[in-house]
């Protein structure tokens, strides 16, 4: 066991927090929610823009600031947390200490300078090519250099995350398996691994193209292999949201699955078929055959979505269970009603579930089905889809966490604990109306990411239906 100096037990949840472990964790949220709070305020821009009765920005304005929210939401926001969950999930549950500090410093040195110089690239103009970067729609070099070096630092930091179970494992601070929610961070950081490498191999040469030094990259191939990263990075959140589901499960009752087995088994689902939820976006595209389209949308979807049923239905499961153990018994629904609900850090968590659940699973399903898709794809439908999973899945399971480890991390009470305790209503349940409303208007037809909805000006205009505005 180490010396006193480097490990610190907390005296509310008995957790070890190990001294540079503890450090990294609380750099990593932080620099995290300073993303996500960039990214919130370009959002403001983007809906007064595509609301018609305001359409407050310009159109080259409204590219660059769209192009600036998706890229801090979906990328610099959620992989700096899942960076300090990595850590959390490895050097605190396992009690151990995190393998390589140093280089971790530098990982983080890296993934910051990446984001930085991504921001800087976009809104110095010339780079509003969105999130996705199509070739031969060039942005300038320093936007996909920092993209670069972001993957670069996130990939060291699962390396180190991997290193530290490696330590762990050797230094006997575990006995058995390794716990749930470490398991689920696994599978988190293998599906990361294979994400952020797919991003670095395309977007290297594009880096190049970009500085004259390659002729071109072919649209065709850029495509097939960004959308590895651009969609699997999704399937990062849902396997990191899902340990933190567990988590909090435990946190807050002290529940366990009824069977780990059944939960590892789902996680593995995950690894083998969640990042095939990329061919959706390919199913026009001549590079890949009709046959691996339709097994890929069929077969090896429904094995994800096997895998997330599974969690969906064994969480709430481990919670009844925990509550019915405590005597709430009466009717099929006590142990609901008697569950903590002022408690920012379950209703945070349930709020999300059911949301990623119904809205996020159900319309990623539908969308996930090849002739449903050719439909849908290009309409608002799809943003309507992926706030559903992204933010009331992931982001709102982040903030759930935040409010248990600000006590216990950052060693505060939270202020204005009323705010705090409406606050995963106020978010989760506005994103419920905000994802319906966008699905709904994508079923009409609205298309997505353009600057006017209502193609004023347009020689062959379509007017929407009411609804639809």
């Amino acid at each position: 066991m180490a010396n006193a100096t480097t490990y610190r037990t907390c005296p509310r949840s008995g957790l070890q927090f190990e001294a540079s472990a503890e450090l990294l964790i609380k750099t990593n949220a932080v620099v995290a929610v300073v993303f996500l709070l960039l990214g919130g305020i370009l959002a403001i821009g983007v809906v007064l823009t595509r609301w018609p009765a305001v359409h407050w920005l310009e159109a080259d304005t409204f590219y660059q600031v769209l192009t600036a929210h998706g890229i801090d939401m979906l990328i610099f926001w959620i992989i700096f947390f899942e960076v300090a969950v990595l850590y959390f999930c490895s050097s605190t549950l396992l009690r151990c200490r995190l393998a390589t500090p140093k280089l971790a410093w530098v990982a983080f040195a890296l993934m910051l300078i990446g984001a930085i110089m991504n921001n800087v690239a976009v809104f110095q103009g010339g780079s509003s090519v969105m999130m996705t970067s199509y070739v031969p729609m060039m942005a300038a070099p320093s936007f996909y250099l920092g993209l670069i070096l972001f993957a670069v630092g996130a990939l060291m930091a699962c390396f180190i995350f991997l290193g530290t179970l490696v330590v762990a494992k050797r230094e006997k601070t575990y006995q058995g398996s390794i716990p749930l929610v470490t398991f689920g961070a696994v599978t988190a950081c293998i599906i990361a691994v294979f994400t952020i490498t797919s991003g670095a191999i395309i977007l290297i040469p594009t880096y190049l193209m970009s500085i004259g030094l390659v002729k071109q990259v072919d649209p065709l191939i850029y495509r097939t292999i960004w959308w590895a990263f651009g969609h699997s990075s999704q399937q990062i959140n849902v396997a990191a949201h899902i340990s933190i589901w567990y988590a909090v499960a435990a946190i807050a009752f002290g529940a366990r699955p009824m069977s780990e087995r059944v939960s590892r088994g789902a996680f593995l689902l995950y690894i083998l078929f969640l990042q095939l939820a990329s061919a959706h976006h390919l199913l026009a595209d001549p590079g890949v055959s009709t046959a691996w389209k339709v097994v890929n949308t069929s077969y090896f979807m429904y094995f994800a979505v096997l895998a997330s049923m599974i969690h969906g239905l064994t969480i709430p499961g481990a919670i009844e269970v925990a509550q019915r153990a405590k005597g709430f018994n009466k009717g099929l629904f006590e142990w609901l009603r008697k569950a903590p609900w002022g408690n920012p850090v379950f209703s945070g968590v349930f709020i999300s579930l059911i949301g990623f659940g119904f809205l996020g699973g159900i319309s990623g399903v539908m969308m996930g089905t090849e002739q449903l898709n050719m439909i849908i794809h290009n309409t608002i439908y799809v943003p309507g889809h992926f706030h559903a999973t992204v933010v009331v899945g992931t982001t709102l399971s982040f903030m759930a966490l935040t409010y248990f480890l600000i006590p216990v991390l950052f060693k505060r009470e939270m202020i204005a604990p009323g705010l705090a305790k409406l606050q995963p209503y106020l978010f989760g349940l506005s994103m419920y109306f905000f994802c319906l409303v966008m699905m709904g208007a994508g079923t009409l037809g609205v298309s997505r990411r353009h600057w006017d909805m209502a193609f004023q000006g347009a020689a062959l205009a379509y007017p929407w239906p009411g609804a639809a505005y």
